[in-house]
């Protein structure tokens, strides 16, 4: 009878701790405070992996949950990353810049380099987690070390924040995604200097004076849906983390088309 009941009590606490989350690997970490425009900021402490092709720029697309494509080709150069919760920011984090760098083990080069936030990371195994394209990761190791210090994997790191810019002549560029169409107006932003994400878009049609808030879609796309055919040429005010906007003047022309990109005469510096 003894047996028995040793046998139903360990039954319980088995069903008990499937039931309240346990599992086997190690503990889940909950993401830190969302990282904002404080350029004067201390290092912060992180954890970084890799993924993708060991020099390569991340997913076989090229792309990610920002929806940017050709991020292996300039000016992102294939340095980018996948931030968690605190960094993406639910797609408002798109775009944004950070120095990066590791002091261990032997391979890191404790000097900073500056990567791209195109896409997500939903791993939480750490406050804060940077899943760096192979080519990123590599770049922190000193000259001849990259395949080594990619071989450790996961490592500690240090990071924060700092202005993105890109080579002079570059203009923040527009992407109007495929299915758009006069009723629905979908606009990938890119190339965003200084602040290097976007918070807010709003669109101006032909004719009118009125500035209409467009909704974000999904990472760095935002979109207007209306009931009534929208008017070009389109203008589009961008407005950044700190507040700053500027107005991309009839960027999207008359004749726009679905899966075309417009790049505007105008950019944060």
């Amino acid at each position: 009878m003894g047996s028995l009941t040793t046998n139903i009590v360990l039954a319980v606490a088995v069903v008990a701790a499937l039931v309240g989350g346990g599992s086997c690997g190690p503990p889940k970490v909950p993401p830190g405070p969302n990282i904002t425009t404080n350029y004067n900021a201390p290092w912060l402490p992180a954890r970084a992996t890799w993924y993708g092709q060991s020099y390569g720029s991340g997913p076989a697309d090229n792309g990610g949950a920002c929806g940017i494509k050709n991020v292996n080709l300039p000016p992102y150069n294939g340095m980018i990353s996948c931030g968690n919760v605190p960094i993406f920011k639910d797609g408002r984090g798109c775009g944004s810049c950070y120095e990066v760098k590791c002091e261990q083990p032997a391979a890191c080069s404790k000097q900073p380099v500056t990567v791209f936030i195109t896409d997500m990371n939903y791993e939480p195994i750490s406050a804060y987690h940077f899943d760096f394209s192979g080519k990123a990761f590599g770049a922190m190791a000193c000259p001849g070390k990259e395949t080594e210090l990619r071989k450790a994997g996961i490592i500690d790191m240090q990071f924060r924040r700092v202005r993105c810019k890109y080579p002079g002549g570059q203009k923040v560029t527009f992407h109007v995604e495929k299915g758009s169409n006069p009723n629905y107006l979908a606009v990938l932003v890119k190339f965003v200097a200084d602040d290097g994400d976007v918070i807010q878009m709003d669109l101006q049609e032909a004719g009118l004076p009125a500035w209409r808030p467009m909704k974000l879609s999904w990472g760095a796309i935002w979109r207007m849906d209306t009931a009534t055919p929208l008017k070009a040429p389109f203008s589009i005010r961008v407005t950044t983390e700190s507040g700053k906007s500027l107005i991309a003047k009839d960027v999207i022309p008359v004749n726009w088309m679905p899966d075309a990109i417009y790049v505007s005469n105008v950019q944060f510096y």
